[in-house]
């Protein structure tokens, strides 16, 4: 039994009206050569006996698929989702267990679906447990109208998917919102109210503002008094090695400049330094 079963199978991607109405000209299989092509493929790793099963099922997997279109995902993603879950059905059939093939598949291609189904909805988890993966892909179907439910509805949904009412009525709101784009397409103006620019920054709030402006501004005098606290000299060599636009002096410059060693220039830049940072920290 081969443990990677890729087939040559169409595609949905593209004109998938095209694509339905290919495979529904594949014609059926009997009974008999389902049974005879799954022994093939389960004693001989027969491939063109899988490819065979695969294709005789196709317009099952899109019948399947069909009944997931309330979740506003395309037709086409469900059914190539669909025929993954089509292909693990086939490579796990056990024709010795007097089951068709249709009846062994419709669970893989439904779970196969069901897990695509829940990693797109919304980019936060609405179903982790068993119970809410039933609430999720039964709600829609126990709902007798598109109104919301009532108080009694709830409670029943609830008692009949063993759920807690809190959940169906938290399922049944995400199930009826949409997902809305933070930002905008920036095609047009409507950029400018996309719901990013809504978002608080916390460093707008007035308190928050004012307290950085405070900050910075006795940043700067703290600096200002910590330079004025030194010689002319030192105060030039902090000046021109740390605090100039664009290039900075080199320890070289300086100590041609001075006329002494780079490393004298160097510590009266260390010296400067440490005296600054007393002051900066008092």
């Amino acid at each position: 039994m081969p443990q990677n079963l890729s087939l040559a199978i169409p595609s949905a991607v593209g004109s998938l009206d095209q694509y339905v109405s290919s495979v529904n000209r594949i014609p059926l299989l009997t009974e008999a050569e389902e049974i005879d092509l799954a022994t093939r493929l389960r004693n001989d790793g027969d491939l063109e006996a899988a490819r065979r099963l695969v294709m005789s099922h196709l317009r099952l997997v899109v019948a399947i698929a069909r009944g997931y279109l309330g979740y506003g995902l395309p037709h086409a993603d469900l059914i190539q989702e669909g025929n993954i879950g089509l292909m693990k059905a086939v490579k796990r059939f056990d024709p010795t267990r007097g089951v068709r093939l249709v009846s062994f598949a419709i669970h893989w291609i439904k779970a196969e679906i069901h897990e695509y189904i829940i990693r797109n909805w919304r980019l936060v988890k609405i179903a982790t447990t068993k119970a809410q993966r039933k609430l999720f892909f039964n709600l829609r179907g126990l709902k007798s109208s598109s109104n919301t439910l009532s108080h009694d509805e709830v409670r029943a949904v609830a008692a009949q998917l063993g759920v807690k009412p809190e959940e169906v009525t938290e399922m049944e709101t995400r199930l009826g919102g949409r997902d809305i784009a933070l930002e905008g397409s920036g095609d047009n103006d409507d950029e400018h109210f996309a719901p990013i620019a809504y978002l608080p920054d916390p460093h707008a709030e007035p308190s928050e503002a004012l307290a950085l402006a405070q900050e910075a501004r006795l940043q700067e005098e703290g600096l200002h008094n910590a330079l004025a606290s030194l010689d002319d000299r030192s105060r030039a060599i902090v000046q021109r090695r740390w605090l100039t636009e664009g290039d900075s002096a080199t320890l070289h410059d300086l100590a041609a400049e001075y006329g002494v060693s780079a490393e004298r220039i160097r510590q009266i830049e260390a010296k400067a330094m440490q005296k600054m940072r007393g002051l900066l920290a008092a």
